[in-house]
C-alpha cells in the first residue's frame, strides 16, 4: 500500500508540475522532436524493417488513445512525439539514400555544375550531379561528386555548365578521430557520392542549362559577380556574401580574423539580416505610403508594408541558397508579419518554437549541424532574456541610448548563448567578440543592409553605385574591427573538444532556464553545471592513429606529437585542434624525433607504437615487431608479423583508430566505427570482423580486455 501511495503522489506532484506550464508548453513540441532525432543519430545499428514496423505500429497506437480522450495527456503527446521525431530522421535518412562510391577512382569525370564554393585550401570546388564516371554503371555512379580544381581553366565556371575533367575520386572520409566530425554522414544527407580533385584541365562540353533552383543559383552568382566587379577585394567579397550568400571570394585570412573576432556570423545571412532587410523594407514602405494621404486614409498601409516585407524576404531566402540559419530567420520574420497582418503580438518563444518544428520536419538532420544549434540558441535566450527585461530600468534610458544598450544587451546574450557551441565545434572561445560586435553590429543596419537595398533598387536604372558606396566604409571598418582584433595574441583561447554528452545535457540546461515557466527553471543551472564540469575534466586520446595509416599522435607532456611534419594535414590540424592545441603540424612533428628515415616510435604504458612508412621503414616491420607492439604501416604492410599489424588495408574496414585509458587505469582500442556504428553512411560493415582478427592474433592482448567490437 505505501508503493501505490508513493506513486500516487509522484502522479499527483508530476500533474502539479505540468499544471503550472499550461499555456506554455508548445516550445517544448520541438525538444520532445528533437530527442528522437537525437535518439536515431545516436543508434549503434540501423533498424531494421521490423522495427520501423513496431514503431509505425506504436506511433498509430498512441494517436488513437489520444485520439479515444487522452487529448489532455502531455507524457502522451510528449512520447508521440519523441517517435515521431526518430521515425522522422529514419524516413529522411532512406529517402536521401544515393550510390556512395565505393572505391578510388581516378579517370574521365563528367557533370553538371550545380555549386561553386572554395575549399579549405582556397582552391575553386565545383559540386556535379548528372554525373558519369568512365568504367562505373549508371547504378552504381554517385548522383553527386565534389572537386576541387588544382589545375587550369579557360572559362568562368557557371552553374548549369556541363564540364569534363580527368581527376581522382574517393569515398567520402569518416571522422577525423573517434566520436569526431563525421564527414560521411554529412555527405550523404547532402547526397554526396565521392569527393575529389583534378590537376588536369577542365573543359566546358556544353553552356548552361535550364534546371529547377538553378537559375536562382545562376543570379546570385551574377550579383556577386557585379558587386565584386564594383567593390573589388575583401570589401566585394564580405558584400556579396552579405547579400547573396556567396562566399567563394572570401580568403581564408579574412575568414579566420571575422572567426577570431567574433563576427563571422556577420556572413551568415540569419536572423540579424533578414530581420534588417524585412524591418528595412517595411519601415521604408510603411513611411512612403504614409507620405501619401490619399493612399494612408483608405488602404492598410501597415499591412501592405508587411506583405511587401514578407516578398522581400522570400526573395532573400530563394537567393542565399536557404541554409537552416536563413529558413530559421525567414520563418521568424513571415511569423512577425503575418501576425501583423492579423494584429497579433508574435515575437514569442512560440515562434522560435515553429520555426523549429518545421526547420526539423523538412531537414530533421539539421539538429546535429552547428548551424542550427548556434542559431536556434542565440534566438531563444535573446527572445527569453528581452522579456524578462521588458519594463526594466534598464530601457527607460534617453532614446539615443536605447539602440546603444538594446545592441550591447543583444550582443551578449546572443554570445553567451552560442559561445559553448562554437566552442564546441570549432574549438576556440573569442575574447574580445563583444566588443567587436558593439563597434561592428550596428553598421549593419545603419548603413550595409539599406545601402544592399538601395543598391537593388536602383540597380535596374544602372545607379547600384550609390547604394555599394553607402555599403563600402562600414564594411571597411568591420573588417577593421576584425582584423585589429585578431591580431591580439589573446584574441581567442582554444579549448578540447568535449565528450558526446557535454552538448546535449548543457542543451537540455538552457532550455530548463529559458522555457521553463516558475521558479524551478533555476534547477536548469544543475545540469549546465554538470556539462562544464564533464567538458573540463574530459580526456583527450593517448594515441591516434589515421584511418590510412598515413600519420600517428602520441599525448606527450608537451602536446600531441605527430609522426610527419607534412602529408595527412586535415586529420593532423583536426587533432591539434581537438586537443585544444595551436601548434601547427611541423611544430607537433618536433616533439618527437623519428628513429631514422621511415621509423618512428613510441612507448605507451605497456603498449610500443611503431609507425613505418616508405620502402625502408616497412621492410623492417618483421625484426622491429614482439608481442607487444602496434605496428602502423602507410600502405598494404607484409603478410605476417609477430605484431598487432594495422595497415591500410585493415583501417579502411575500422577508420580512424585512438587508444584511450578507462576509469580502470587500462588502456583500450577503440575504433571510429565503434562510434559510428552500422548505418547507412558509414563503411563499417566489415569493422567488427577485422578488430575481432585483431584481438584472436594476440599481439597486445590489454588493448581488447575492454575494447569495444
Amino acid at each position: 500500500m505505501a508503493q501505490f501511495g508513493l506513486l500516487h503522489r509522484g502522479r499527483a506532484g508530476l500533474s502539479w508540475l505540468v499544471d503550472g506550464q499550461r499555456g506554455h508548453l508548445f516550445p517544448w513540441a520541438p525538444v520532445c522532436l528533437a530527442l528522437g532525432i537525437g535518439g536515431y543519430f545516436s543508434l549503434p545499428v540501423e533498424p531494421t524493417a521490423q522495427h520501423w514496423v513496431m514503431l509505425g505500429l506504436a506511433l498509430a497506437a498512441l494517436g488513437i488513445i489520444w485520439a479515444a480522450g487522452a487529448r489532455h495527456n502531455v507524457g502522451l503527446i510528449a512520447l508521440w512525439l519523441v517517435l515521431a521525431g526518430i521515425a522522422l530522421a529514419g524516413l529522411r535518412s532512406h529517402n536521401v539514400s544515393d550510390p556512395v562510391l565505393s572505391f578510388r577512382y581516378y579517370g574521365a569525370i563528367e557533370g553538371r555544375v550545380v555549386t561553386i564554393d572554395r575549399s579549405l585550401s582556397d582552391r575553386t570546388r565545383l559540386t556535379l550531379d548528372r554525373v558519369r564516371l568512365d568504367r562505373v554503371s549508371p547504378a552504381k555512379t554517385p548522383g553527386r561528386v565534389r572537386v576541387s580544381l588544382h589545375g587550369e581553366w579557360e572559362f568562368a565556371p557557371e552553374a548549369g555548365a556541363i564540364i569534363a575533367t580527368t581527376g581522382h575520386l574517393s569515398p567520402p572520409q569518416g571522422p577525423a578521430e573517434p566520436g569526431g566530425f563525421d564527414f560521411q554522414r554529412q555527405a550523404w544527407f547532402r547526397g554526396l557520392g565521392a569527393v575529389g580533385y583534378t590537376r588536369s584541365p577542365v573543359v566546358r562540353l556544353d553552356y548552361p542549362g535550364t534546371g529547377a533552383g538553378l537559375w536562382v543559383y545562376r543570379l546570385r552568382l551574377r550579383i556577386s559577380s557585379a558587386i565584386q566587379a564594383r567593390l573589388p577585394g575583401d570589401g566585394g567579397a564580405f558584400a556579396a556574401a552579405v547579400t547573396t550568400g556567396d562566399r567563394s571570394a572570401m580568403r581564408r585570412e579574412t575568414l579566420n580574423a571575422l572567426r577570431a573576432s567574433n563576427l563571422a556570423h556577420l556572413l551568415a545571412i540569419s536572423g540579424l539580416h533578414m530581420g534588417l532587410l524585412t524591418g528595412f523594407v517595411f519601415g521604408a514602405l510603411r513611411l512612403g505610403l504614409a507620405a501619401i494621404p490619399p493612399l494612408a486614409l483608405r488602404w492598410p498601409v501597415r499591412k501592405i508594408a508587411a506583405v511587401g516585407a514578407l516578398g522581400a524576404g522570400a526573395f532573400y531566402l530563394a537567393l542565399s541558397g536557404g541554409n537552416v540559419a536563413t529558413e530559421r530567420a525567414f520563418i521568424m520574420v513571415a511569423v512577425v508579419l503575418i501576425a501583423v497582418l492579423l494584429e497579433r503580438r508574435a515575437l514569442t518563444l512560440r515562434a522560435v518554437a515553429l520555426a523549429a518544428l518545421i526547420v526539423l520536419l523538412l531537414r530533421p538532420e539539421a539538429l546535429i549541424e552547428p548551424g542550427f544549434q548556434m542559431s536556434f540558441a542565440a534566438t531563444t535566450a535573446l527572445i527569453a532574456a528581452f522579456g524578462a527585461l521588458r519594463g526594466a530600468s534598464v530601457f527607460r534610458l534617453p532614446k539615443w541610448l536605447r539602440p546603444v544598450m538594446a545592441v550591447v544587451i543583444s550582443s551578449a546574450v546572443a554570445g553567451a548563448a552560442t559561445a559553448p557551441f562554437g566552442a564546441a565545434h570549432f574549438n576556440q572561445v573569442a575574447h574580445y567578440g563583444l566588443i567587436a560586435n558593439v563597434l561592428s553590429v550596428p553598421l549593419m543596419g545603419i548603413a550595409v543592409v539599406p545601402g544592399a537595398v538601395v543598391a537593388a533598387l536602383l540597380w535596374p536604372v544602372g545607379a547600384a553605385g550609390v547604394g555599394l558606396a553607402l555599403m563600402q566604409p562600414a564594411i571597411n571598418w568591420i573588417l577593421g574591427v576584425a582584423g585589429t582584433v585578431a591580431a591580439r595574441n589573446d584574441a581567442v583561447t582554444l579549448v578540447p573538444a568535449p565528450g558526446p554528452w557535454v552538448l546535449p545535457v548543457l542543451a537540455l540546461g538552457g532550455l530548463l532556464v529559458f522555457i521553463w515557466q516558475g521558479r524551478a527553471r533555476w534547477l536548469g543551472l544543475a545540469p549546465m553545471f554538470a556539462a562544464f564540469w564533464l567538458w573540463a575534466t574530459v580526456d583527450r586520446p593517448l594515441a591516434l592513429i589515421a584511418g590510412d595509416g598515413g600519420i600517428v599522435g602520441v599525448m606527450t607532456q608537451q602536446g600531441r606529437a605527430l609522426s610527419k611534419e607534412r602529408g595527412g594535414g586535415f586529420v593532423a590540424r583536426s587533432w591539434l585542434e581537438n586537443d585544444g592545441d595551436a601548434a601547427l603540424q611541423m611544430d607537433a612533428a618536433a616533439r618527437l624525433k623519428p628513429v631514422k628515415r621511415g621509423i618512428w616510435t613510441y612507448d605507451l604504458a605497456a603498449v610500443r607504437i611503431l609507425h613505418l612508412s616508405g620502402k625502408a621503414g616497412v621492410a623492417q616491420a618483421g625484426a622491429l615487431c614482439d608481442g607487444g607492439t602496434i605496428a602502423v604501416v602507410a600502405g598494404d604492410g607484409p603478410a605476417s608479423g609477430p605484431c598487432l599489424l594495422l595497415d591500410q588495408r585493415a583501417l579502411l574496414d575500422t577508420g580512424t583508430i585512438a587508444i584511450l585509458r578507462d576509469a580502470t587505469d587500462t588502456l583500450k582500442l577503440v575504433s571510429a566505427c565503434d562510434m559510428q556504428g552500422r548505418r547507412p553512411w558509414s563503411r563499417c560493415d566489415h569493422a567488427a570482423e577485422t578488430q575481432e582478427r585483431w584481438a584472436d592474433s594476440g599481439a597486445v592482448p590489454s588493448l581488447f580486455d575492454t575494447a569495444t567490437h
